[in-house]
């Protein structure tokens, strides 16, 4: 039975609070970093024309709303971190969500990096690329090997970071009957596996990896939507 009542001691309205802004960031971040890209993306490689044609504008633009995406996950993730940052305060089950969220904060900065890298380079990287998406990493290693293995290390840290995003949602959905919150966790799980393909692709070339592509931009929306449902319910009765 569904527990209607509002957070009672600060700290967890504190991180109901945070669970809501670091979910509106990361909707907003999500559609920056990840819809509209694969969406220049996927218009380049089926459809190209004008724009959409894999040359030095599209990269360039591509990799800038990446790099501001980047920066408002960053933020997500932190916020996120904040609240279990609080909510551990009450329940111990909030310690590791939050450690592990500061090693994908650390991540997020390194992608951060990354993507300023792409973006200063997007001329050299059309040219070595030939058209093919899954060749930009590679040519991002022999051109600029430094941004490369950056983008490598903070995608790993990342997914350590989404991992125990996870786990605090799932706390979350435990501690206040919400099953946004829970719902919300499970997305980010199906998130943080169908992340691993796209990014596997950079390295080598991945059959019907299309398929997983169309998956991530719903992903990536339906699962900070889910949060903030449940804080906005929980809202609601305070």
């Amino acid at each position: 039975m569904a527990n209607n009542a509002p957070p009672s001691s600060e700290q967890d309205q504190k991180g109901v609070s945070r669970l809501d802004l670091g979910a509106a960031l990361g909707l907003v971040g999500a559609i920056v970093a990840i819809v509209i890209p694969i969406s220049f993306v996927l218009l380049a490689t089926y459809n190209p024309g004008g724009f959409f044609k894999f040359v030095g504008s599209l990269v360039e633009v591509t990799s800038l709303l990446v790099l501001a995406g980047a920066i408002l996950l960053l933020l997500s993730l932190f916020i996120y971190r904040r609240s279990f940052a609080a909510l551990r305060k009450v329940d111990d089950r909030f310690l590791l969500a939050s450690i592990l969220c500061i090693i994908g904060t650390i991540g997020f900065l390194l992608l951060v990096i990354a993507g300023a890298v792409a973006a200063g380079n997007s001329s050299s990287l059309v040219a070595c690329t030939q058209g093919k998406p899954s060749q930009i990493l590679s040519c991002l290693k022999s051109g600029q090997p430094l941004g490369a293995y950056t983008a490598i290390a903070g995608f790993e840290f990342v997914l350590v970071g989404i991992f125990g995003l996870i786990l605090g949602l799932l706390s979350a959905g435990s501690r206040f009957h919400r099953g946004g919150y829970t719902a919300g966790g499970l997305l980010y799980g199906i998130l943080l596996l169908a992340a691993i393909g796209p990014f596997i692709s950079l390295l080598t070339p991945v059959p019907g990896i299309e398929y997983v592509v169309f998956v991530l931009p719903a992903v990536s929306i339906a699962a900070p939507a889910m949060v903030l449902i449940a804080s906005r319910s929980l809202f609601e009765f305070a």
